[in-house]
């Protein structure tokens, strides 16, 4: 059986963020302005995509004290996730509409 995490609004709302651009990688704060979420509730639905292989992330390599801020980490959809998300979208979509990310 596919590991699925829980697709709540606040999921749904994230996956939108990083499907709106997913060539690009976008931190961890950027997805939280797009989304309007807390990091309360935004950082443990990304650890959970991130668990079932829907996203990946990585540590900026920059000096923190040299940017003169904190390090970032920065997430992006696995070919995997991108798939996955596909689904979630047919599976949502009503038959005469479309999703917009936005």
């Amino acid at each position: 059986m596919d590991k699925q995490p829980r697709l709540s609004v606040q999921t749904i709302k994230v996956l939108g963020a990083l499907m709106s651009c997913p060539s690009d990688e976008l931190s961890g704060a950027e997805i939280g302005k797009r989304t309007k979420l807390p990091s309360g509730t935004l950082y443990p639905i990304l650890f959970r995509l991130e668990g079932v292989g829907w996203l990946q992330s990585r540590w900026e390599t920059e000096d923190p004290s040299a940017l003169g801020r904190p390090r970032r980490r920065f997430y992006r959809t696995t070919a995997e996730g991108a798939k996955k998300i596909e689904d979630v979208v047919r599976d949502l979509t009503p038959a005469s509409g479309s999703l917009a990310w936005g």
